[in-house]
């Protein structure tokens, strides 16, 4: 018996996806399938992840180590945004926001996504486990088994899934606390907790700005269910005044230094203005402004923390 060939009806349906991308033109297909892992995702991901790594470290860096916990994080964390958009390809199609990335366009066949993504994910969490340590490798998994196991499907059953979402985001620089000390010191959750509440605002001024999207999406983020917008702003402002407390927690701790100190409180504190300012008088200019401190703080803040490492 002649076995199947390419062209055949007979076909694996890995084999048609093969033969599909062989016959579009490969700069294109590379395009996307870097647009699938979310470049600028994944390099606030590896910036977080380093400064975790810096802000650990008891002597010397490694800078082995370092390479490669920054090559596996990269792997793994584009591996699951890559999976991530594979699983709201139905989504993205519904939302004037996301309707042109390359899987709802049509540019990428969906298993195209879940091989690149699978690939990318096991690749990176093995890489991490053989070459930086199991404990990074594990808090590698557990960001993407909460980002997709959890995060994802609850978009579209509950307005927790912001909460829920802020874990997965906030593990980076934990990741590189692990890579550095190899343990979960306190110094880790300060750092987690930064990164927590710094995405309750920032997330919730991006679905203030594209609440209506959203809704036809039927994302339930707080803003699309929130119709008045109270239990909104006042998350915004709360998620700001705690993240200004807990931002001064690495001085407190012996983390850092006096410099970090005034700074990081003059920053949060301009934060929780901009905050304030959108409770009291929402609009899409004010949440812009919010989105655009939030942009802001978290880079100054990691570079602060940086510079001023005691």
């Amino acid at each position: 018996m002649t076995p199947p060939t390419l062209e055949s009806g007979l076909a694996t349906p890995a084999a048609k996806v093969l033969t599909g991308t062989i016959g579009r033109e490969r700069r294109q297909v590379l395009v996307d399938l870097i647009a699938l892992a979310k470049p600028r995702v994944v390099l606030m991901v590896l910036v977080t992840t380093a400064v975790g790594y810096y802000v650990g470290l008891a002597g010397a860096p490694e800078w082995g180590r370092l390479v490669h916990l920054l090559v596996g994080t990269l792997l793994a964390a584009g591996g699951t945004l890559a999976l991530n958009q594979y699983c709201e390809r139905e989504l993205d199609a519904r939302m004037e926001r996301t309707r042109g990335r390359p899987l709802p366009d049509g540019r990428l066949q969906p298993l195209e996504a879940l091989l690149f993504g699978a690939a990318g994910t096991l690749l990176g969490i093995v890489y991490l486990a053989a070459l930086v340590g199991a404990l990074t490798a594990g808090v590698t998994l557990a960001t993407a088994l909460l980002y997709l196991g959890a995060y994802t499907p609850l978009k579209v059953r509950t307005p927790f899934c912001t909460m829920v979402g802020a874990v997965p985001g906030a593990l980076p620089p934990v990741t590189g606390w692990v890579a550095a000390r190899e343990d979960l010191g306190i110094g880790a959750w300060v750092l987690f907790a930064i990164l927590f509440l710094w995405q309750l605002p920032h997330t919730l001024a991006i679905a203030r700005l594209y609440r209506d999207d959203y809704a036809r999406a039927g994302v339930r983020l707080l803003p699309v269910v929130d119709a008045e917008g109270t239990s909104t702003e006042r998350q915004i402002v709360t998620g700001c005044l705690a993240l200004l407390a807990v931002s001064l927690l690495p001085t407190l701790i012996g983390l850092a230094g006096p410099l970090y100190f005034a700074c990081a409180l003059l920053l949060g504190s301009a934060f929780l203005v901009l905050g304030i300012r959108q409770a009291l008088a929402p609009s899409p200019g004010a949440a812009r402004r919010v989105l655009f401190a939030s942009l802001l703080y978290l880079p100054a803040v990691l570079a602060l923390l940086a510079f001023d490492k005691t």
